[in-house]
């Protein structure tokens, strides 16, 4: 891999001017992370159940159905404030998301803290980037296959922790392999894990075990017949949609253009989105701070609540060439019909993912 490109003085001057415009805008409201949470987790395991249970209308099912993964993805998505929370910050609304949300539904806020990757200058847009793949500069099969991931993820995630985690401990070197390869939420199949040292291994233990505790009660519900093996079906199409919903939304994050080298602050910045349409897809597609991503990788720790106000600041604000402004996509449509164009024009035949596939991830 190629040195890091500087920023230039120019994209300084801009990110400096940035700062000042946002910077009484970063105060957390815990009230609103609380009142959001509670009624989006509240709202979709009840609907959840409804779901689950009915046996009347199939339309009430339906309805049920998609309103339990909207809302579930919804209340999922707090994971990445968390992940983004200064280490003091809202400590009980962290444990209460792990115990009510991250634990029983496989998604421990730890298996996430691979997305500062994701963050950092020097692996963003690279095979050392967890959530980045060039879906917009490698064939169109690429995100056919990217898209193909969502129906088995729910099986892996149920592995995870049900088998691998209690196998993981009979082996250090076994361990080691199961940190780094099979420890991280992210779209990137060929993602390797750094571990650290200052990593919290004894709060990992902790969640790990939780969720197989969790699956093993689960499994013996199913065993004695308390729960009926139908039940198994509805969860796992329940999962993957919601899980289906974030994949689909992760397809407008970025361009996705990048081929492996590493980028300057200012290409980083370009490769990423605002969806600023004000639609009813673009409020359900990307919640909580979601739709201002490329805001977001400007202030990482900037409370979603926040962004809407922030967002129409600069836009105000800025000279007519920032290179903010590129950032701007009226909605989603646009984005994956650029991605998708992008992807059909390439000549490329299988190298760039290569690239992919036999990154060393030292080399980071």
């Amino acid at each position: 891999m190629n040195a890091p490109l500087p920023s230039t003085a120019a994209d300084r001057f801009a990110l400096d001017t940035m700062r000042r415009i946002v910077a009484d805008l970063g105060t957390y409201r815990p009230w609103l992370y609380w009142l959001d949470f509670g009624l989006s987790a509240g709202l979709g395991y009840a609907l959840a159940l409804t779901y689950l249970t009915a046996s009347g209308p199939v339309l009430v099912q339906i309805l049920a159905f998609v309103g339990a993964g909207v809302l579930l993805f919804r209340a999922g998505t707090f994971m990445h404030e968390i992940v983004h929370m200064n280490g003091q910050a809202m400590p009980a609304f962290r444990l209460l998301w792990n115990l009510s949300y991250g634990i029983p539904l496989l998604m421990p806020s730890l298996m996430y803290r691979n997305h500062l990757d994701h963050h950092n200058i020097n692996r963003f847009g690279t095979p050392q980037d967890g959530e980045y793949l060039p879906l917009g500069a490698a064939p169109t099969g690429e995100t056919l296959k990217y898209l193909a991931q969502v129906p088995i993820l729910p099986l892996l995630a149920v592995l995870r922790f049900l088998v691998v985690t209690p196998l993981s401990y009979l082996h250090p070197g076994l361990r080691r392999w199961v940190m780094r390869r099979a420890s991280s939420y992210g779209s990137n199949p060929y993602y390797q894990r750094d571990i650290p040292p200052d990593e919290p291994l004894r709060l990992w233990a902790l969640q790990e075990w939780a969720c197989f505790a969790w699956l093993a009660f689960i499994t013996s519900l199913f065993l004695s017949g308390v729960l009926p093996w139908t039940m198994l079906g509805k969860v796992y199409l329940l999962m993957s949609f919601a899980i289906g919903l974030n994949w689909i939304r992760n397809l407008a994050a970025h361009r996705y253009v990048n081929t492996g080298a590493r980028m300057s602050y200012q290409a980083q910045l370009e490769d990423t989105l605002n969806i600023t349409g004000q639609t009813w897809l673009t409020a359900l597609l990307f919640p909580v701070g979601l739709r201002y991503h490329a805001l977001h990788h400007l202030f990482p720790s900037m409370p979603y609540h926040a962004m809407g106000a922030a967002h129409r600041r600069l836009m105000a604000q800025l000279p007519a060439d920032a290179s903010y402004r590129v950032t701007d996509c009226p909605n989603f449509f646009a984005a994956a019909s650029a991605l998708w164009l992008g992807a059909q024009r390439s000549t490329d035949r299988g190298a760039l993912m290569q690239t992919w596939r036999k990154a060393d991830p030292a080399s980071g």
